[in-house]
């Protein structure tokens, strides 16, 4: 998904993500039922072991938003990191980086 946004090597929720976080919150209050998988990714700057915990924290700081700012209940959110290895777009221009520093929510 896009809508979410992180700088390179951070992990911080960028503020211009607050619209897809809202949205998020709000389908999930929607469909009580629902659980996430909550799938954070990198580009390929760094190592390969960095990337993975930095993915991670990234899926972490989504789950912790939609838990303390929202209301979601953490036992409907799981945290994963993939780092670098399901780009979306090429590592090859600043536009393509930015595209694969993301967070995916995906159905459980």
């Amino acid at each position: 998904m896009y809508g979410i946004y992180f700088d390179t090597g951070q992990s911080v929720i960028k503020p211009e993500s607050e619209a897809a976080m809202s949205e998020i919150a709000k389908l999930l209050k929607k469909e009580a039922g629902m659980k996430v998988n909550v799938v954070g990714h990198t580009d390929n700057v760094g190592g390969i072991d960095s990337n993975m915990k930095l993915s991670q924290a990234r899926a972490d700081a989504v789950v912790q938003a939609l838990v303390g700012k929202y209301g979601i209940g953490a036992n409907r959110l799981k945290a994963y990191g993939v780092g670098p290895l399901a780009p979306v777009a090429s590592n090859d221009t600043e536009e393509g980086k930015a595209k694969n520093r993301r967070v995916e929510l995906v159905k459980q």
